[in-house]
């Protein structure tokens, strides 16, 4: 988010405090303030080679999915430049020469833009030495404004392949702001649309967007062919009770839907969700529920007065490596020693966590293990380490695929989220198709229970969308639909039938 900026109104510091020789400076020799923002220098090497070891440290050692530059990375003040690191590397190329006195000269104003680039291609090329699936993307400043105050050239670094995606902060506060902006943006990228995702100002301070003003611009986005956007920032979306969340998810965020640019890849799964009381977890000894809010609703309690323990089974989707996680609710009378034993293939390890530190509060990873498809016995929460007078807090527990351990599992369904307000079983039933296999027709029925609203979908062998069969209310009663796969090739399939946070997947094979 800083980028090259060290600090905002600190006179630099604790950076340049430590690395006076960092610092950026203007013709005066003053550090460069602007908007507030103090700077270092990207050319200084010494910066350069620190910012670009930052990024291989993350996507060498976390799993991650890609990376995302914002509007000071790669990026400085058009004042800057005339420190003695920079003038030193500008002297090299240029004979000796000094660079001009004019920070508005335009080769001087290239000659800076481009070693910003060349910094951008050395960070993309070494992410994507760590990961070819990792993403490098950009959220700059708007374009040519962003290249003559900042000297960001975005429109180079999509040209020139650096930047998978570009996000362009279309940051406005009307509607009639927005589209002016978005138009003239969209024209410096008229062969990339496919990389174009608008930036989309959500909130700011009190500021936060209304509904009308965030469905104007979505609609906006679409009829000019942009696939999506990016939100500044996340917790508009959960403010006012997820007012905006459920607005985008009844409208346009209404249906799922493939990350751009991984050719239907489905890196990221949804997490499978088990919550405490779901009927397969085992739970032992005197629990009572209660109305803390957790991650779905309420909670379960013990105290020390007698042995408790919940074991936690949950459904894996598919064989693979998963990091697993406790939604840990946190107070001053929790336990400081809430013990966790977490079970994979063929191990098991016993951890801790302090349910008294409010910084616990929410998802908390436990361990990794490598888990492989059907039912597990997963997690072990027990009150043996809880001291008296503590309360034991227990909420879900979640795996989520980890990619750097499985980086090239195929994953074709989507797990769910198991426990309170789930659909309960029965509500549909999914048949097997028939004929199977076929060619190039089949019927597929389900029998719907009670009345909602039902997705059925099928997908191709890598998870990529390739049908939707049917997408809205349904009554009680047996259902057939009939799929025609003769624009298909040959192959395995699978279809898959939704209804609230209920998911059933089915295998049916065409031959041609």
């Amino acid at each position: 988010e800083m980028g090259f900026s060290t600090s905002y109104s600190q006179d630099g510091g604790h950076i340049l405090q430590k690395y006076p020789g960092w610092a950026l400076k203007n013709i005066s020799g003053e550090l460069v303030v602007k908007n507030g923002f103090d700077w270092m220098s990207a050319i200084n090497p010494e910066v350069y080679a620190f910012m670009r070891a930052l990024a291989v440290e993350v996507a060498e050692n976390y799993d991650i999915d890609g990376i995302e530059y914002s509007d000071r990375i790669p990026a400085m003040p058009v004042e800057g430049g005339y420190d003695s690191a920079t003038v030193a590397v500008y002297k090299n190329e240029h004979a000796g020469s000094e660079p001009p006195a004019d920070h508005y000269d335009s080769g001087w104003m290239r000659w800076r833009a481009d070693k910003l680039s060349q910094f951008f291609q050395d960070v993309r090329d070494s992410v994507k030495a760590r990961g070819a699936d990792l993403f490098v993307s950009s959220s700059p400043s708007l374009y040519p404004w962003s290249y003559e105050n900042y000297l960001q050239d975005s429109k180079t670094w999509v040209e020139d392949g650096i930047a998978d995606n570009v996000i362009p902060q279309v940051y406005r506060y009307n509607y009639g702001d927005y589209i002016y902006e978005l138009d003239k943006s969209l024209a410096n990228f008229p062969d990339h649309l496919d990389k174009y995702f608008a930036g989309v100002l959500v909130r700011s301070g009190a500021y936060t967007i209304s509904e009308e003003l965030l469905l104007d611009c979505i609609a906006a986005n679409r009829a000019r062919g942009v696939k999506g956007e990016a939100f500044f920032f996340y917790e508009a979306l959960r403010a006012n009770g997820n007012l905006l969340g459920n607005r985008l998810k009844e409208t346009w965020y209404a249906r799922n839907a493939d990350i751009p640019g991984r050719g239907g890849f489905n890196r990221r799964p949804k997490a499978a969700i088990i919550n405490e009381n779901h009927p397969d977890n085992m739970i032992n000894g005197s629990w009572q529920s209660s109305e803390v809010a957790g991650f779905d609703n309420g909670i379960l309690i013990c105290s020390d007065t007698s042995p408790a323990e919940i074991i936690y089974s949950i459904e894996v989707p598919f064989d693979a490596w998963f990091d697993v996680y406790s939604y840990v609710i946190t107070g001053p009378l929790a336990a400081k020693q809430a013990a966790y034993t977490v079970y994979g293939e063929d191990d098991s390890l016993r951890v801790t966590l302090d349910q008294t530190n409010y910084y616990n509060r929410g998802w908390q990873p436990l361990h990794t293990v490598y888990l492989e498809k059907g039912q597990h016995t997963l997690v072990r929460l027990s009150n043996d380490q809880i001291a008296a007078g503590e309360k034991l807090t227990a909420d879900a527990v979640m795996i989520m695929i980890n990619r750097k351990k499985s980086p090239d599992v195929t994953v074709t369904t989507l797990p769910g989220i198991s426990g309170k307000n789930r659909v309960e079983p029965g509500q549909f039933e999914l048949s097997q198709n028939y004929p199977n296999p076929f060619n190039p027709v089949t019927r597929i029925n389900y029998h719907v229970s009670a009345a909602g609203h039902i997705r059925l979908t099928v997908y191709d062998i890598s998870g990529k969308q390739v049908a939707t069969l049917v997408d809205g209310y349904r009554k009680s009663g047996e259902f057939t639909e009939v799929f025609n796969a003769g624009d298909l090739a040959s192959g395995v399939y699978f279809y898959q039938v939704q209804s609230g946070r209920t998911i059933q997947t089915k295998k049916m094979i065409l031959i041609k």
